[in-house]
């Protein structure tokens, strides 16, 4: 018998996808791309604002993001949970940043992170018979 799918645990996975491809196109649009195919960042002669985009797209958090959602949407769809204290360390993180550098796209964090947490609770509230055979 297949575990049922865990629609909670889907959407937290499509969610954290969603967060980091919207912020993919928002920074991509505002990159320097003409330097960094020039070779800037690699020759050390980008200047800080071009360093700092670069960390915030393809050297920061968006592809584990990603890896991340791609995961735990498969896990969903498998009738499977993530530990619940990966939905408790997202949060962190997202409140951490908007701590530190005020509110900001970290907040969206707190959506995927709440699904998680919720699907945490459910799955232990009503855990699925085993199959034993």
């Amino acid at each position: 018998m297949a575990a049922r799918p865990s629609r909670l645990t889907i959407w937290a996975g499509r969610t954290m996808i969603l967060i980091a491809l919207a912020h993919t196109v928002m920074f991509a649009l505002l990159a320097p791309w003409a330097s960094w195919l020039a070779g800037d960042l690699r020759n050390g002669v980008a200047d800080s604002e071009s360093v700092a985009t670069f960390w915030a797209l393809p050297g920061g958090f968006v592809v584990v993001l990603v890896l991340l959602g791609l995961l735990v949407a498969r896990a969903g769809r498998q009738g499977q949970h993530v530990p619940g204290y990966v939905g408790w360390v997202l949060l962190a993180w997202g409140a951490l940043a908007v701590s530190l550098i005020g509110p900001s796209g970290f907040l969206s964090a707190a959506v995927p992170a709440g699904l998680l947490i919720a699907a945490n609770i459910t799955a232990r509230r009503n855990p699925t018979p085993r199959h034993q055979g």
